[in-house]
């Protein structure tokens, strides 16, 4: 079991920017993929960004390439801190944004084990 706690989100004007942090405990090692949801009112929850620990490779949405960024913690070389650098901002960004932990990179959220509780951004036009 791993445990993630989000953190970063808020409230923020378009053009604007926000960092999100997620922080895993618990068996990091059985996970090797660090990813980003996000869930808006009415909608399903769609794939934003991931990070494959061991290689490093990024993978994200259409709708955010350019204006994200994941990163990753590299002082360790297991599963802990992963960051999503949000830049440039539209109101469509706003939804519950969600941190996941899993074993291979999927673009779908059934794929991985773990989940956060998630936290709000808000982006105001």
């Amino acid at each position: 079991q791993v445990q993630l706690v989000e953190s970063g989100g808020g409230l923020v004007q378009a053009g604007g920017s926000l960092r999100l942090s997620c922080a895993a405990s618990g068996r990091t090692s059985s996970r090797f993929v660090m990813g980003w949801f996000r869930q808006a009112p009415g909608k399903e929850r769609e794939f934003v960004a991931a990070l494959h620990w061991n290689f490093g490779t990024t993978y994200y949405a259409d709708s955010v390439k350019g204006r994200f960024t994941i990163s990753r913690d590299n002082a360790k070389s297991t599963v802990n801190t992963v960051y999503l650098q949000m830049n440039s901002l539209k109101p469509e960004d706003t939804a519950v944004y969600y941190c996941a932990a899993g074993r291979s990179v999927s673009y779908q959220s059934g794929r991985y084990d773990d989940w956060g509780q998630g936290t709000q951004v808000t982006v105001s036009s």
